[in-house]
């Protein structure tokens, strides 16, 4: 398998692009089934887990094409393989958001639970408990989930929490839903928000995406959308995100082209309280390390919060902070576990509970081996390995690839010695 050898200690310098956002492609994908023509994506990221989504609609009956390199073309089938192929839906957590379509537009869907990364296997409980309210039908026989409606009907629904891929998938099964849908405490991610202006461009009627009320007048199950022009993934702000923090580790005058700033002010706002010197322009960050890192305390939280997806970098990023900083993951169990690594490589970091540690710099860190737990603690120890002192191999990089495109070769024109191996 392939494996990531990094050799630290190197400035980096120059400009970085930023790629399109997972999250926000891999729900476009699944919105085409939602469509009765084709629809284009572009700035599609060239990532695994887009590969694995094209796979899985390929199987459901979709025709996809690329045409330019991240330019696809997708045409939905007017019958479709209902039942979820089980090995990729059991590799691709974003696979759940195919039920709220697939149920929308053909009456029933099946899988097995979504699978994904090794951060607890998280419930689907949202999404089942959502769309019995529209009026499906659920059953579980032998590991595989069964969802049958007829048409999706009129009702309010309001998450116990707000979950971005349940907001999504009931907001999409709602498009076309029999009447009125009104769904409450809804995350407030810009992924939902670019999601719905385009459905909405397409035909569809949702209201409050963005804020934590959506309502949406449903076209029923024969009202199809039909794309007017093509999506266009916005830019990752985690990605941007993690440039940023490692321009702030690392950085010299380190320019991260192609991003969304207003997506990163809790980011921003933390990083300049712990003395970093950052600008910003309408689509552009420019960032350098100070001569000085204060500790600083992160907690994170649903948008427009400090993102979970950027826990685990900016706790590589406290380790060479002077004083004690207190991270407190609010958001998923077991997201802290990637942290006994970093000990070993020589970080300061005491566990509280499963949910909180505290981080005491700076330390030096030293290389060594590590196993990419999984997508964004994968990055977490390139960023490690990037300023540790002597060579960091690491392996199960495919989880890193689920997310990050081409990063060693963004790295490296930095001025990073990384190189992947086979």
């Amino acid at each position: 398998m392939a494996k990531f050898i990094i050799n630290g200690g190197r400035l980096l310098k120059g400009e970085v692009a930023v790629s399109g956002a997972k999250n926000s492609a891999l729900k476009v994908f699944a919105a085409s089934l939602l469509f009765k023509n084709q629809i284009q994506i572009k700035n599609t990221p060239l990532i695994e887990d887009v590969f694995r989504m094209k796979e899985l609609l390929r199987a459901v009956g979709a025709r996809i094409s690329n045409s330019g390199n991240k330019l696809f073309n997708i045409d939905p089938p007017e019958e479709a393989n209902t039942d979820l192929d089980k090995s990729i839906t059991q590799s691709l957590r974003a696979s759940v958001v195919l039920l709220g379509p697939m149920l929308a537009r053909y009456g029933e869907v099946s899988m097995p639970h979504p699978g994904g990364c090794i951060i607890g296997k998280r419930p689907i409980n949202f999404f089942v408990d959502g769309l019995k309210a529209l009026g499906a039908k659920f059953s579980e026989t032998s590991g595989r989930y069964f969802f049958q409606a007829k048409n999706l009907k009129s009702a309010e629904f309001a998450f116990r929490t707000p979950s971005v891929t349940a907001t999504e998938t009931l907001m999409m099964a709602s498009v076309l839903a029999e009447g009125r849908v009104i769904l409450r405490n809804c995350a407030c991610e810009p992924e939902i928000e670019s999601l719905a202006s385009f459905l909405n461009e397409s035909g569809a009627k949702i209201k409050g995406a963005g804020t934590h009320t959506i309502i949406v007048e449903g076209l029923g199950r024969n009202g199809g959308l039909k794309a007017k022009s093509p999506f266009t993934v916005i830019p990752d702000r985690i990605e941007a995100g993690s440039l940023l923090i490692l321009g702030a580790l690392a950085g010299k005058k380190l320019l991260i082209k192609n991003c969304e700033p207003l997506h990163l002010l809790s980011l921003v706002a933390h990083l300049e309280s712990a003395g970093v010197k950052i600008e910003k322009g309408p689509d552009w960050i420019l960032v350098s390390r100070p001569k000085k890192i204060s500790a600083v305390d992160v907690k994170t939280s649903e948008y427009p919060g400090f993102a979970s997806d950027l826990q685990a970098p900016f706790t590589v990023f406290l380790t060479q902070a002077e004083g004690k900083s207190q991270v407190f993951e609010t958001i998923f169990d077991g997201r802290l576990e990637y942290t006994g690594e970093l000990v070993r490589m020589g970080a300061n970091i005491t566990p509280c509970d499963p949910h909180r540690i505290i981080v005491i710099g700076p330390t030096e860190l030293a290389g060594r081996e590590v196993e990419s737990p999984d997508l964004r603690a994968g990055l977490a120890f390139i960023m490690a390995g990037l300023i540790a002192k002597g060579q960091t191999v690491v392996h199960n990089i495919y989880n890193i690839d689920r997310g990050y495109e081409s990063i060693e070769t963004k790295l490296s024109a930095l001025g990073a010695d990384i190189k992947r191996v086979q």
